[in-house]
């Protein structure tokens, strides 16, 4: 039984041992070179499509497979060619000096000592560039030729550009659009014909287009797992029946269902086929967010100290996308080493979407408030209920009454007030974030008349503000964001409440000064408001490295004694912060001095808070 044991162990040693079976095992080690092609950007591409060098190391081979690799390099070259116009290329692949197809080259590679990796050069030769020579477009039946015709040349492409394929795609790609956006949802190409001139250094491209009929939108349909109400869904979505086929009127469609707030996601389906009645269906599938969230938002202010706020959210509360949303808010916890100096708001908030024609939204609020300010103190009741409609993709107007009640003073001498107002306003947005633009434009005003129910009179307060973006380049790497705000308070006398007057100074207006701050003092140098406001801001956004950012700013503010923006006592304040980007906002940090300050201003100001500063 010994011997037999001993010749197994012996032959199993020698096979180990053998040149042969370590190649098998390990493979053979080889080092790729491209040599240049003499075409500036063709050479990254190149390297980018070699298998040779994307295998070396996570597939080893012996030398039959490493021949193997060599001999099907060019095919797989000849793509990075054509896709750039070069349509005469060749690649040649040498295998440790030798072409890989030279007879006996996998056997000596297979012989070859262990040692140096084996050396592999491709050699391109791209050859001379091809250009179009031809580029037209035909029916598929003389019933579209009109349709065709009406699209006039594919862009992209003119006679004698290169003959690439990326442009050629784009363009077919970019005429089927077109199509669909002429009100053809079955647009199809039934056909690319590319004929490459080989003699000429040329190419012609022919598409065969069959734009199908012009259609209008069935009555979509409602899919999905859904708790919402059937019927406002159904309301909401049945304004697109009937309407000419756009991809723009689909997506309208889409976006509106998500704007009911209920829903997570929202997709939508075209149907390959048009209905007996020659319309198109379309099927929107909805998925419910979950039905209760709750949070909480920390924020932090030199002067004041830390603020907080926790909230409670019911979506689809009564079964009609309605979002009822509880908040209690606390600030200036930090103010006075006590309670008796903080703030607090405990507000309950209803949105009803899809009343009237499924596009206007019933926001109803009631809050009670307690402030304690250098300004003013304030204890109120507040209630407003307010319609809210988009118009067209960027407006949304809103319109409503508002109550408030409470008592308002300073030094424990209180005053009570009883105020109706009917608050008119419009909102535009055409940024292109909602939680941190890099472009576009913000814009919103407010004007509400105010009447004193039990004293009479009234006055009116209008506050509007408009925000702008530039993306220097591009790709949200460098942001100037500017910020302008005009009020004023038409009417008004000094006995108007003290809340109702303008302020300025703190983390959302000026920086660098304390909470109300600027503005017309009083004989014990106590904010005392003004009947107008003129702010500005000015910040370089500037992307650092990954998420992390920062931010150079100037702000500046003033507040007038009369109803007309006053522009003569100017305070101004300037700083930095970092940003750090999350998936609900930036994380902000801002530091900033007061430039020119007024008697009892801090000498600096720092500001923690989620998102951007406007």
């Amino acid at each position: 039984m010994k011997r037999p044991q001993a010749t197994l162990i012996l032959a199993l040693g020698l096979l180990l041992a053998s040149p042969l079976a370590a190649q098998e095992q390990q493979g053979i080690p080889y080092a790729t070179t491209i040599a240049p092609s003499g075409v500036e950007g063709l050479d990254s591409a190149l390297t980018d499509a070699s298998r040779l060098r994307r295998l070396a190391e996570e597939a080893p081979v012996d030398g039959f497979g490493l021949v193997a690799r060599a001999l099907a390099e060019p095919r797989l070259l000849d793509d990075v060619f054509r896709s750039e116009g070069y349509w005469a290329a060749d690649a040649t692949v040498l295998v440790d000096g030798q072409p890989a197809a030279t007879p006996g080259l996998a056997e000596r590679l297979a012989a070859r000592p262990a040692g140096a990796p084996v050396p592999v050069e491709v050699r391109p030769a791209p050859g001379p560039r091809y250009t179009l020579r031809r580029i037209a477009l035909r029916a598929q039946s003389p019933a579209e030729a009109q349709d065709v015709a009406a699209l006039g040349a594919p862009q992209g492409l003119a006679q004698g550009d290169p003959a690439r394929s990326a442009p050629v795609l784009d363009a077919e790609s970019d005429l089927i659009d077109r199509l669909r956006r002429a009100g053809h949802p079955l647009a199809a190409v039934v056909d690319r014909e590319v004929v490459v001139d080989h003699e000429a250094q040329a190419m012609d491209v022919t598409w065969v287009l069959a734009p199908g009929p012009a259609a209008r939108f069935a009555p979509p349909l409602i899919a999905g797992d859904s708790a919402v109400n059937p019927a406002l869904t159904a309301r909401v979505a049945s304004r697109l029946t009937g309407q000419p086929y756009s991809p723009a009127a689909q997506e309208r469609t889409r976006r509106e269902l998500m704007a009911l707030g209920a829903f997570d996601s929202v997709r939508v389906r075209a149907a390959q086929r048009l209905d007996e009645t020659g319309a198109l269906p379309v099927t929107y599938t909805l998925a419910d967010r979950p039905r209760n969230a709750a949070g909480f938002n920390l924020s932090y202010e030199t002067n004041y100290g830390p603020s907080g706020s926790v909230y409670y959210e019911r979506r689809n509360a009564f079964g009609n996308a309605e979002r009822l949303r509880l908040e209690a808010t606390v600030s200036r916890l930090g103010a006075g080493g006590g309670t008796e100096d903080v703030n607090s708001r405990i507000a309950a908030n209803l949105r009803r979407p899809g009343l009237i024609d499924g596009r206007t939204t019933l926001v109803a609020e009631v809050a009670a408030v307690r402030e304690r300010l250098e300004a003013y103190d304030r204890d109120a009741i507040v209630a407003s209920t307010l319609l809210e409609r988009p118009f067209g993709e960027r407006w949304v107007l809103q319109t409503g009454p508002s109550l408030e009640t409470g008592r308002i003073g300073r030094d424990g001498n209180w005053q009570e007030f009883h105020l109706a107002g009917w608050v008119l306003g419009a909102r535009y947005d055409g940024t292109d974030n909602l939680l941190d633009p890099r472009s576009g434009i913000r814009a919103s005003i407010v004007a509400t008349p105010y009447a004193d129910v039990l004293e009479g009179g009234g006055f009116i307060r209008a506050l509007g503000t408009l925000r702008t973006y530039y993306d220097f380049t591009s790709d949200g790497g460098s942001v100037v964001a500017l910020r302008g705000t005009l009020g004023s308070l038409v009417g008004a006398d000094r006995a108007v409440p003290l809340d109702k007057r303008f302020y300025a100074g703190g983390g959302g207006s000026v920086r660098g000064y304390s909470y109300q701050s600027i503005g017309p003092r009083d004989a014990r140098n106590r904010p005392d408001g003004g009947s107008s406001l003129v702010e500005a801001s000015a910040e370089l956004r500037q992307r650092v490295r990954g998420n992390l950012g920062m931010v150079a700013f100037v702000d500046a503010g003033s507040v007038g004694q009369t109803e007309t923006p006053s522009f003569s006592d100017v305070r101004l304040g300037a700083g930095v912060g970092v940003r750090y980007a999350t998936a609900i906002g930036p994380v902000r940090l801002d530091v900033a001095v007061p430039l020119n300050k007024q008697e009892g201003d801090a000498g600096y100001g720092i500001y923690v808070g989620l998102g951007q500063a406007f």
